[in-house]
């Protein structure tokens, strides 16, 4: 199975914890599909609640590809911690 793959079949199971360590992993090496390794790294660092380095993600999958599904996710992402955090504004 491709290892993407299986890295969104744990951030889906909620095995976020090891998905990022994989993912962690898969970004070192020497891939074209780094982009979309951010934009997943994202993702679980999202449900695990940690806004700031997920938005960091998506930031770094869009520097690569700017046709990124991360550009929509880390505009979403920004909205809603503007909802959320109105008082800070």
């Amino acid at each position: 199975m491709d290892p993407i793959n299986s890295i969104k079949e744990l951030i889906n199971q909620g095995n976020i914890d090891s998905a990022i360590l994989q993912l962690e992993s898969y970004i070192q090496t020497d891939s074209e599909r780094k982009d979309e390794a951010y934009y997943l790294l994202g993702n679980a660092y999202r449900k695990r609640g940690d806004w700031a380095t997920a938005l960091n993600h998506y930031q770094s999958a869009i520097d690569l590809n700017p046709q990124s599904p991360a550009t929509e996710a880390r505009k979403m992402a920004m909205d809603i911690m503007n909802f959320f955090n109105q008082d800070y504004i």
